[in-house]
């Protein structure tokens, strides 16, 4: 599909993509009185699904991004959005991201579709859902996108995606993320990641990560070869981004799909931005706004003003099922 033309203009302040990008994190208070479900995986590992359940024929299954969970700033604002329209919603933890860490030595990487898998058919087999309906933040919009473009099978339940701020060339974001001006978001990610390596070396004696390289580790080239390739069975970082980044498998998603991706948003390279991809597939839509930040688009300091994205994505939800 050609781009769209966004309807996403925020006020002079929000036009700073760093403040964009962290105002939910500092100033949104809402939370969710999640109900969690814990399910076992195939490989004997476990998932922790939070929902919040309105009553619908419809849910919502949104992914959390690197180092977020359920509780993230950016996910509690959507699910209060989408319930207050009637829409349930399930936020899954991906693994180690709900307060307890997971059993097995690896947890989860950029591109590990198969816990979206395990979700969904959880969700289908439990439960009368017409519309399942996935969206997906950063990481997660990559997770969500390269499952809809690799599975061929995907159950007739699930009707489309939205993806926003999406790392669609993980290499690409990798890169820009390790420049100075976005050094605090680095330490931010390379500070609790770090703490949940060398907390699986201990816990597993045939492990053999290197903890001085874990700990020395300045950007994600170095963290992902010194563990995410070595846990998850690559042969470096180069390889594990080359085989998780979505976006060569955009041209295979058949399913209604929004992607939106601000020209401002410092975690991507301009190799993030699939034009081409989008431009030859007739079920993806590409929505690149000039501002937006990171998982921010907020638009003014009014409250009533701030779900610019929030908005954009149930009027997707609305264009896929009705």
């Amino acid at each position: 599909m050609p781009l769209i033309k966004s309807t996403y203009h925020p006020s002079f302040l929000f036009k700073n993509a760093h403040i964009n990008t962290v105002f939910k994190t500092l100033f949104y208070n809402e939370s969710i009185p999640y109900t969690r479900k814990r399910i076992d995986t195939s490989d004997g590992d476990f998932l922790d699904l939070d929902f919040s359940i309105v009553g619908s024929n419809t849910l919502v299954i949104t992914l959390h991004g690197l180092e977020g969970s359920s509780k993230s700033k950016y996910l509690i604002s959507l699910v209060k959005h989408l319930n207050s329209l009637q829409i349930d919603c399930l936020a899954p933890n991906f693994r180690g991201c709900s307060g307890e860490d997971n059993t097995k030595i690896y947890s989860y990487n950029s591109g590990k579709t198969d816990d979206i898998s395990e979700v969904v058919n959880y969700v289908i087999s439990t439960s009368n859902y017409k519309n399942i309906i996935i969206v997906g933040y950063s990481m997660g919009g990559n997770i969500a996108l390269k499952y809809l473009g690799e599975t061929i099978n995907i159950p007739s339940e699930v009707k489309g995606a939205i993806a926003i701020s999406v790392p669609t060339d993980l290499e690409g974001s990798s890169r820009v993320l390790g420049n100075s001006n976005n050094a605090i978001y680095m330490n931010r990610f390379l500070k609790t990641l770090k703490v949940k390596s060398v907390q699986k070396q201990e816990k597993f004696n045939d492990l053999r990560l290197n903890i001085e390289e874990i700990n020395k580790a300045k950007n994600f080239s170095d963290f992902d070869n010194a563990v995410t390739a070595p846990l998850f069975g690559f042969k470096n970082a180069s390889d594990y981004w080359e085989k998780s980044s979505s976006k060569p498998f955009i041209p295979f998603i058949k399913l209604p799909t929004l992607i939106i991706n601000a020209l401002d948003d410092s975690f991507l390279s301009k190799s993030c931005h699939p034009i081409v991809e989008a431009d030859q597939n007739n079920s993806v839509f590409l929505e690149t706004p000039k501002y937006g930040g990171h998982v921010g688009f907020n638009t003014s300091l009014m409250k009533s003003d701030s779900l610019w994205s929030e908005n954009r994505v149930s009027e997707f939800i609305k264009h896929i099922i009705y």
